[in-house]
């Protein structure tokens, strides 16, 4: 079984608990993947919107250095270009993106360093405002402000892909005008599925589609159910569903969220992924749609973008 994942917060836990990304007792331990085949993991470094300017860049740097010494000698690649997919094979590998654009502080000059350090994947927000323009959370939200065209502009030329989960409508709708290359929203759902702000409409989702985007369904129960007290992993199963009526088969992948949200009641992690897989067979999806939906998608996306 193969599977890549577009978003979790196990980085950001392991770095704020003092914890190992091999072993531990989160959603994701990399030790618990061993069942997969190929697996290819988003690590993300969260910004919550408490932090901005210096304590922001503070953060990702104590995240990244986290990152590299628990991957020193692990046998563990850390995936950095297309050319880096196409030889990795079998194994664990990781892409480290970014969940929040106040990690630039508001400095251009950021936005390479970023690259540099290995960031191939960002959110231009997270659910409040920053130098870039507005989240979700925001009220009468605007879009990008200046500082913000002339990141988006920077990433793509850089390299990193723009990733609109958290954005504002006018903030998504701003950047999809203006980018240039296709655009990820990595971990959100839709929401005729659920009705939470965080959700995308349909004429979003067909923006992201008709680009050669790419979006992940996230675990969160409260993205997947307007009654998320009684969230059941059916329920992620429904959600594919409601993109597949949008003509999403090259579109959709997964973006867990784990480690950042409450999952479904009968989901333990990353080691309920291959009973996933089997309700989605018991539900009539074919092996090669199931391929698609937990690895092709998200590995033709990346092959080209980074």
């Amino acid at each position: 079984m193969r599977l890549i994942d577009l978003h979790c917060d196990t980085l950001y836990r392991a770095y704020m608990e003092k914890r190992g990304l091999l072993k531990n007792d989160f959603h994701i331990s990399l030790e618990k993947s061993g069942f997969l085949n190929t697996y290819i993991q988003c690590m993300a470094v969260w910004i919550p919107d408490e932090y901005r300017k210096a304590d922001a860049e503070n953060l990702f740097n104590g995240c990244v250095q986290t990152l590299e010494e628990q991957l020193e000698n692990s046998g563990v690649m850390l995936i950095k270009c297309g050319s880096d997919l196409e030889t990795f094979g079998c194994g664990c590998g990781l892409i480290l993106t970014v969940e929040g654009g106040a990690v630039l502080a508001g400095k251009l000059d950021n936005v390479r360093r970023l690259y540099g350090c290995g960031v191939r994947m960002m959110t231009l927000t997270w659910n409040g405002e920053n130098e870039l323009g507005d989240g979700i959370g925001v009220s009468n939200a605007k879009g990008l402000t200046k500082f913000g065209r002339t990141a988006v502009s920077a990433m793509e030329s850089e390299g990193i892909i723009i990733d609109l989960s958290h954005a504002s409508e006018p903030l998504f709708y701003d950047t999809a005008q203006l980018a240039k290359r296709p655009i990820c929203v990595s971990h959100s759902n839709l929401r005729k599925t659920c009705q939470h702000m965080r959700n995308l409409t349909d004429e979003q989702f067909r923006f992201i589609r008709d680009s050669g985007g790419l979006v992940g369904i996230n675990f969160c129960r409260d993205f997947l159910s307007n009654n998320g007290t009684n969230v059941s992993m059916y329920d992620i199963i429904r959600a594919a569903d409601d993109f597949l009526s949008l003509g999403g088969e090259k579109t959709i992948a997964f973006g867990s969220d784990f480690d950042g949200c409450k999952i479904p009641k009968d989901m333990k992690g990353i080691e309920s992924m291959g009973e996933l897989y089997n309700m989605f067979l018991r539900h009539g999806y074919r092996e090669a749609l199931l391929d698609d939906l937990f690895y092709s998608n998200a590995f033709n996306f990346f092959k080209k973008m980074i």
